[in-house]
């Protein structure tokens, strides 16, 4: 089961997440501040993060910048509120997904896996039950897509990019020219069925233009289709 890294300072939110997961056979570390949690971090080795925005010290923006910085770690942040300028700031600093407190045991237990599965099925990849033979590393321009080993580089140099940023990216890029709404990413990348969550979408599109194109403001590769949503090219 995946290790979960808490990072969150309410202690009965924070004992009621460490129980919940538990409960489901996760191995969980939890820490009652940004600076307990960075320390934790290198040692525990989690699979994902769960952190809360709200935190004494190190808040969870920076907290979320620092990881982000050194390691591409999924993280889900946890928030008080679901519509408030927080979300948006918090994917922006380059958390993967967010969950609304107080939330379910079956609610966080989805969102792990949703998140965790980016990480590990590269869209456009093979189907279950075929042979997975050498996959051909795809070249848009400068920009090189190695699907099977989850590996995007540009002018010759290996991209870091978080979890949502490379399942978009994935996603988008195995069908060169189709335009896809920001509903229909949302339930292909993020797995997420409800409507209203744009932002994921939006926040991570901007993240990723930063580390690919070469003027995000006049993207090459992930383009927007004013009122339809975003396509890879055409180049």
């Amino acid at each position: 089961m995946p290790r979960v890294l808490l990072i969150e300072d309410d202690a009965a939110v924070r004992d009621g997440v460490t129980l919940a997961l538990r409960r489901r056979g996760h191995e969980v570390a939890a820490a009652a501040s940004g600076e307990e949690g960075l320390d934790v971090l290198p040692v525990f080795r989690p699979d994902i993060v769960l952190l809360d925005l709200m935190l004494p010290g190190k808040d969870g923006f920076e907290v979320c910048r620092l990881i982000r910085a050194e390691r591409q770690l999924p993280i889900i942040m946890l928030t008080a509120r679901g519509d408030d300028l927080d979300v948006v700031l918090g994917l922006e600093a380059g958390a993967d997904d967010y969950i609304v407190k107080p939330a379910r045991g079956e609610v966080l237990e989805a969102r792990i896996r949703a998140v965790l599965r980016r990480t590990a099925l590269p869209a456009g990849g093979e189907t279950a039950g075929t042979e997975p033979g050498p996959a051909p590393v795809e070249t848009y321009g400068e920009l090189a897509i190695d699907r099977a080993g989850l590996v995007v580089g540009k002018g010759g140099q290996d991209l870091a990019l978080a979890p949502s940023e490379m399942k978009l990216l994935l996603f988008l890029s195995a069908t060169p020219g189709q335009v896809f709404s920001r509903q229909q990413l949302l339930e292909h990348v993020w797995e997420h069925s409800y409507h209203g969550d744009a932002r994921l979408v939006d926040a991570c599109v901007m993240r990723l233009r930063t580390k690919i194109e070469d003027t995000p403001r006049s993207p090459r590769y992930v383009q927007t289709v004013r009122g339809f949503g975003y396509r890879f090219g055409p180049l």
